[in-house]
């Protein structure tokens, strides 16, 4: 039996042309801006317009593309090396979208579409789910579909998030610091209805604290907080700039708890932007332990997945 692994993830710009690319689906996504179309073909293409040249200045200090591409090929390759199945991975904003990596899927009888996303999210889980079934229907692929909506209780994935907290502060005693687990936010008026993402990562910090606990791993306090909030409308809370102008002459770690691999909102809104504020409000030492990437546990992680939660 032919067996494939698709992991599914939100996309980054390849290069600066695909800036535009990235931002036009994002806003035309209907999980992303709820308003029906036209209207929301309307917004989005506001929201790009106005949105694109910094995006653009922000990717060239990132070196002209999103980290998230090269994370995920390494990760794509050490799977490739330990599984019984093909994986491939695909985007939901930019290359390579569904319909291109299900074209060569045709003479697969199974697919474990697995989600990049811990936290189960309309706007992440469900909008990707929901795109690969469209493609999958309209190109007749025939393979069965396999796919899960959460894994943040993953014993594995805990360990992978600890692994990556320790490395950050090897050099340091840990007690001496503020840790912040960093969310991306979403909008207050979404989780009123129902989305269960903040529930979600809320017991993912306490499934980490766990793991802390039993390693022996201890800070001076552990916070939440929501990062890349946009526009007027009120997003979940705390908000990340706002909490961290609570730690003047305090360390603080950033671990961004909503993350499997990283991307342009670790290595450039939490690495660069908030380091900026940090210096402003004087933060005497401020890190981002990276995200899990190819971390060890984090494909022991994968590998589990696929074995034994797809269904």
């Amino acid at each position: 039996m032919k067996k494939a692994i698709v992991l599914m993830n939100m996309g980054g710009p390849n290069n600066l042309d695909e800036v535009e690319v990235f931002l036009t689906n994002m806003f035309n996504d209907k999980y992303i801006i709820g308003a029906p179309q036209p209207i929301r073909a309307m917004i989005g293409f506001l929201i790009t317009t106005l949105r694109k040249k910094e995006a653009k200045e922000n990717y060239a200090k990132l070196g002209g593309m999103s980290p998230i591409v090269g994370h995920t090929k390494r990760l794509v390759r050490r799977l490739n090396r330990i599984l019984d199945a093909d994986v491939f991975f695909k985007m939901r904003y930019t290359p390579p979208f569904a319909k291109d990596v299900l074209e060569d899927l045709r003479d697969y009888d199974e697919i474990y579409a697995i989600p990049m996303y811990p936290h189960y999210s309309s706007t992440t889980t469900k909008s990707s789910i929901e795109e690969l079934e469209k493609w999958a229907k309209k190109l007749k692929i025939k393979a069965k579909i396999k796919t899960l909506d959460s894994y943040y209780d993953d014993e594995n994935y805990n360990k992978a998030i600890v692994e990556r907290i320790k490395e950050r502060i090897s050099d340091v005693n840990s007690e001496d610091y503020e840790l912040i687990f960093s969310a991306h936010g979403l909008t207050q008026r979404l989780i009123d209805k129902g989305d269960p993402y903040q529930e979600h990562v809320l017991k993912n910090v306490e499934c980490a604290k766990k793991e802390l606990e039993k390693q022996g791993i201890k800070f001076k306090n552990i916070h939440v907080a929501y990062q890349s909030r946009l526009g007027p409308v009120e997003w979940i809370k705390p908000y990340m700039d706002v909490t961290l102008k609570e730690m003047k002459d305090k360390k603080v770690l950033v671990y961004p708890i909503s993350f499997t691999v990283d991307n342009s909102e670790t290595e450039f809104e939490l690495s660069i932007e908030y380091k900026e504020i940090a210096d402003e409000v004087g933060i005497l030492d401020y890190r981002v332990a990276k995200a899990p990437n190819h971390n060890g546990f984090f494909i022991e992680t994968i590998k589990d997945l696929y074995k034994n939660k797809c269904a």
